[in-house]
Order: C-alpha cells, then structure tokens, then sequence
C-alpha cells in the first residue's frame, strides 16, 4: 500500500518509521516546505507542499499528524477521493469536525481510523479481556488518574501549544484522550457528565492544566477523572475498573510524566497490571518492549494497514474517537474555569 503522511512535526516521525517498514512511504505534506523536504529526505519519501497535489499522487493511506484543531480538512479531503485515514488522537478539537469526517467516510467507503497506541498494551488488553469474559461482573466504577507534568519549555516548543484557538484545550483534548478511550473502551457508553476544569500552575498558557469530571455511564456505573499537568516532576497515571461481583482490574500506563513525542527519552516505566483482584489469579506480567513508544505506534499502524487489508474492523475505530472528542466537550460545557 503507498502511504503518505500530512504534518512533520514530533510525532510524525514515529508513524514516518512505522510506514517505512510496513508500507510503501511515499510521500509527505507540511505547511513549511523546508521541514517537509527535511522529513521527506530522512524517510526517502516525496515532498508536497499542499495536501492536494500530494493526495493526487497515488496516494492509498495517510497519517495525519497535524495540530488537532486542524485534523478534519485534510482528512476530508482523502476520505473524498477514496484514501483510507488514520488520524493522530484527538480524532478532532471538535464534535463538528469528528461528524465531518465521519461522513465523509461515510460516503466514499474508504476507512477512518484514530489513534489510540495504549489499547495496544499488554495490561489494558488483560483488562479488556478480564471485562468481556464477565470476571468483574459488570463494570461498575471506572477510574482514571493522571498525576503528570508538562513545563514551560513544553508549551514553548510549538507555537500552537496552550492555546485555546489552536490547541482547543488542554490536559483534556491533549493528554488526555488515550485514556479516557480506554475508560469508555471498558465501561461502555455515557450517559451523563459534570466537571471542573482550571489552571492551577501554568500561567503562560490559556487553557486548563487540571480538570476533574464525575460520569454516570448507560448501565448504572459511575466514574470519576482527575486529569492534572500540575505535579512536578509527575507521579503516575492509572485506570482501574471495578465489577459487580466486588473484583477489580488496573493499570498504571504511565510512570512519572507521560510521554512527549519528540522531547521525551524511552519510557523508564513500562505498563503493568498494578491492581488485579480476581480469585485464583494473579496480575498478568509481560516482557516490556525494547521501545515502547516505537513498538505500540508500529502496532497501531499495522492494525490499520492490516484491517483495510483484510476487510475487518480496527482495533481503535473512529467512532471511538468522536465519543472521547464528545465527553472532552461536555465537560468543558460543565463548566470552566479561567
């Protein structure tokens, strides 16, 4: 299959690697001509100054890597000429944007897919599988806990970061939709939600570093999100699901800070099962990847290079991704503030 990818920036360049060695990588697209003929070179890809052109190029599949607010135009465009898409996460900044692209696919047939590398790790698919095999019983409180760090030499190093105009957001549209996924991945759908959200720490950014949400899910469970880039130099972040029957699953997914592609080394910390209460069993453990980072991207790629293959369903489908876009939006309807 002959990929492309749309946005140079950090964290192109692990799907880059990834479609280099699973595909045939031909071809790049960036605002900046200067980066893109950069990254094209590296990758020994085609560089394109305006997505058009490229996607008239041969084009099957693309990546789009650009800032979230600006994920749906691309994205239409090679959904309208029948190119399969994956779409960095946050599917979209906005609902709006997510049912644009939706329909779009919708129309031509060519497949959307979001990324979400975390349902990829070992410790949460033991989760996904403890909780289809009804070993909790029915999920009935839901957890996630996000104690990380982001500095201001972060929000620096990309003119887009900690703006409401271009980021749409903050720790909620940006850090943390992977794992508010797998929330919504394990205990099901939403029926209702409040939150808070503020910025306790970071006065050089426009947007929330901190929020809180209480969930009431569509089969009488609860949950609960505490999302924070306030603690110095992070703690860990975890999701837990507990059942009906009083037993429990979880992961802590991330140790100290989570990842920042393009500016944080290795993961130190892999992902394990640090809560597992099931009789008779004791918590999974796994051999941790070399790289982390590079395996669970190469997987997520494969998944969606290998499902358009063989006509099946990817493991992180873009309906899933609206759904985090839509809780993302509610709780910033709840209430926010400034």
């Amino acid at each position: 299959m002959k990929t492309a990818l749309i946005g140079c920036g950090k964290v192109g360049h692990l799907h880059a690697a990834a479609l280099s060695e699973l595909s045939q990588f031909t071809a790049v697209c960036d605002h900046d001509p200067a980066r893109a003929a950069a990254f094209a070179a590296q990758y020994g890809a085609t560089a394109f100054a305006d997505v058009p052109t490229m996607l008239a190029a041969g084009v099957e599949a693309v990546v789009v890597c650009t800032p979230h607010p600006l994920h749906a135009a691309p994205a239409v465009a090679a959904l309208e000429r029948g190119i399969h898409v994956l779409v960095e996460k946050p599917l979209a900044a906005t609902v709006e944007d997510c049912d644009l692209m939706l329909a779009a696919a919708a129309r031509s047939g060519a497949r959307l897919g979001v990324v979400s590398q975390r349902r990829f790790f070992e410790p949460v698919l033991a989760m996904k599988a403890a909780v289809q095999e009804g070993k909790i019983g029915t999920p009935i409180l839901g957890t996630v806990a996000m104690f990380s760090w982001r500095d201001e030499a972060y929000y620096r190093s990309d003119p887009w970061r900690g703006k409401w105009s271009t980021e749409g957001g903050g720790v909620l549209i940006n850090q943390a939709p992977h794992h508010l996924d797998i929330l919504q991945w394990l205990m099901g759908p939403i029926q209702s939600v409040s939150g808070i959200a503020s910025n306790l720490n970071h006065p050089y950014i426009e947007v929330e570093d901190t929020a809180i949400a209480n969930i009431r899910f569509t089969n009488g469970g609860l949950g609960n999100i505490v999302c924070s880039l306030s603690q110095n130099p992070g703690i860990h972040t975890k999701i837990h699901i507990h059942g009906s029957n009083g037993y429990s699953v979880g992961t802590q997914t991330d140790g100290g800070a989570t990842f920042i592609a393009g500016m944080s080394g290795t993961i130190l910390e892999p992902a394990y099962n640090d809560l597992w209460t099931i009789p008779g069993e004791s918590a999974p453990t796994y051999t941790a990847p070399a790289d982390p980072i590079s395996h669970y991207h190469r997987l997520q790629v494969q998944d969606f290079l290998q499902a358009i293959a063989e006509s099946r369903p990817f493991v992180s489908p873009a309906e899933d991704g609206r759904k985090v876009v839509d809780l993302i939006r509610r709780i910033y309807a709840s209430t926010i503030e400034s």
